[in-house]
């Protein structure tokens, strides 16, 4: 099976280009010729589901075209569906929406909010000829409907009578029929090479009590009939939405030409973010959440923007990454590494540094005096004004155990037997002995200090590395959830392997270490603080577990690309 494609252009170890937006001329020359006088756009997302990174693309094109002329975007959800949706769902796409740094403009509007307008409308285009209650079964219906070589046949209930569709219609209203049992259908063209104009459905039956209206409907409309002519409705100048859509824009156009609507917006299309290793299909991700595969939606290794801001992820990050992908009409595969490179971006410039060690091996410094304290200031930020941290130093301390190897491989610039390293903002220790328990486990290093290297280097020596540390006394014991991608295949749904995307989960995507010990400014860390650990990664401090003294912090990203090497 072949590779994904994945565009050249949009190479993270190129650094990121010109955001490129083919809508800002359409949109420029509109206004320049008075066809409209503001920008209104809309994000419509269905709430079923949380929204994942490819969202966050069409929230950025949409609240960003209109801030950027001047205009306003609508948050409408698209509550067609109330067996599949959930008032969970509303609340966490309000809470990302406002998270990625955009407010809409009024209250939240419902396509259910129209229900009384579209009921009204299906009404006239029945009596206008243009629309019929059909029988037909699900499978007779696709049986009828052709295929895209050989064209559709009309219903055999194609010609009711204007009464009886009026009859019949309002009787499945009325709660009548059982699921499923008619539709009412337009009638536009059962030959048209576009399959979207073969008699599209506009209402079904469902008896389902919605979250916004209650059990007044038991006829819900579809989405392509409610969509245009909500747009419609509010007044939408400009309705963006993604490639897939762009054979409906002739249905689009024909329920606007065919109804009595106070506008006409205009749909355009663009293509959608694909990301590497990623799965955006909410019927896929529900399944991950119901499988317990992760744990919930925002577990930090879904592709859910509440789930990339558990992870560490910043609004700014994920807004930079989505115009570095740039808006077009092309469609490809991004690569992971370019969101990576935009939360690195970001990170670097406004994470503070701090120092935790991830599997602690205890240091006892025996030349040091014993009950001395020296409090050791280290910057916060090597470039920025953020200030000072406080770390004391003392006779205990805690290097990392890879940071000591008593038959290191060549190249090795960390502690060795009778070797020396510098602790990160300290002094110069060399090792001396290595005690072990009766399994033969290195359990504490015995080393010894130069009280002459406070802040400068040892004369007539040179030290191969620096490791990072914490006092033994004074730091903070946490838990740290090194966080990696979930899928191992780039393209998870159709792996080289043959395996699904189940079978392709990363064994390795989640691996939590106790026991951990930070430095004692960590204890104090508030859900969400973000922090570069030095020689580790970018961590965040966890919006649910994490308390004050007592630190979860999640791994953001590695400091490199591990995975393009």
């Amino acid at each position: 099976m072949s590779k994904p494609t994945v565009d050249p252009t949009l190479n993270p170890k190129a650094g990121p280009a010109a955001p490129a937006n083919f809508l800002r001329p359409i949109v420029q020359a509109d206004l320049d010729s008075g066809k409209c006088k503001q920008i209104v756009t809309r994000f419509p997302p269905e709430p079923n589901g949380y929204l994942h990174i490819g969202h966050a693309k069409s929230i950025c094109v949409n609240f960003g075209l209109a801030q950027e002329f001047g205009g306003v975007t609508h948050l409408r959800f698209d509550d067609t569906n109330p067996a599949k949706e959930d008032q969970e769902y509303i609340d966490a796409i309000e809470s990302d929406v406002k998270w990625l740094g955009f407010e809409w403009s009024g209250e939240v509007r419902y396509a259910s909010q129209y229900f009384d307008q579209l009921h009204e409308w299906a009404v006239y285009l029945i009596k206008e000829g243009k629309a019929y209650v059909c029988d037909l079964t699900p499978e007779q219906a696709r049986e009828y409907r052709g295929s895209l070589t050989e064209p559709g046949k009309n219903s055999p209930f194609r010609d009711r009578s204007v009464e009886e569709n009026i009859d019949l219609f309002a009787r499945m209203k009325a709660g009548e029929f059982e699921d499923g049992k008619r539709v009412l259908r337009a009638r536009i063209d059962m030959a048209s090479p576009n399959m979207n104009l073969r008699d599209p459905i506009l209402y079904r039956i469902r008896h389902a009590h919605h979250h916004q209206t209650g059990d007044k409907w038991c006829i819900y409309p579809n989405y392509d009939f409610t969509h245009g002519q909500s747009d419609a409705i509010e007044g939408i100048t400009h309705s963006i939405c993604t490639l897939e859509f762009e054979g409906h824009r002739p249905l689009y156009e024909w329920f606007l030409d065919n109804l009595p609507v106070p506008s006409k917006p205009r749909q355009y299309e663009f293509s959608r973010l694909n990301l590497n290793y990623t799965i955006t299909s909410k019927r896929k991700l529900k399944q991950l959440v119901d499988e317990k595969h992760v744990h919930g939606w925002d577990d930090p290794r879904m592709s859910t923007l509440s789930g990339f801001r558990r992870r560490g992820y910043t609004p700014k990050s994920i807004r930079n990454f989505c115009d570095m992908v740039g808006t077009n009409r092309s469609d490809g595969v991004v690569d992971f590494g370019m969101l990576e490179f935009s939360i690195r971006d970001d990170l670097d410039h406004s994470a503070p540094r701090a120092m935790c060690v991830l599997r602690p091996l205890k240091v006892i410094i025996t030349n040091y005096p014993e009950g001395k304290v020296e409090n050791l200031e280290l910057p916060r930020h090597p470039k920025e004004d953020m200030g000072v941290r406080v770390l004391p130093f003392a006779r205990e301390i805690y290097i990392d155990r890879d940071d000591f190897m008593e038959e290191p491989p060549k190249g090795y610039k960390r502690l060795e037997p009778a070797g020396e390293v510098r602790l990160r903002g300290s002094y110069v220790i060399r090792a001396d002995e290595a005690i072990k328990d009766a399994d033969g486990n290195i359990v504490e290093l015995h080393c010894s200090y130069d009280p002459e290297t406070l802040g400068k280097n040892p004369e007539g020596r040179k030290v191969k590395g620096v490791v990072h540390w914490v006092p033994a006394a004074a730091s903070v014991e946490c838990e740290v959830r090194l966080y990696d991608r979930l899928f191992r295949s780039p393209n998870p749904e159709k792996a080289e392997d043959g395996a699904g995307f189940l079978e392709n989960i990363n064994p390795d995507s989640l691996q939590v270490l106790t026991g951990c010990r930070a430095e004692p400014s960590l204890g104090n860390a508030q859900p969400e603080d973000r922090f570069q650990f030095e020689r580790e990664g970018y961590f965040c401090a966890d919006i649910k577990d994490s308390k004050p003294g007592q630190p979860v912090f999640n791994r953001t990203v590695t400091l490199r690309d591990s995975w393009g090497q």
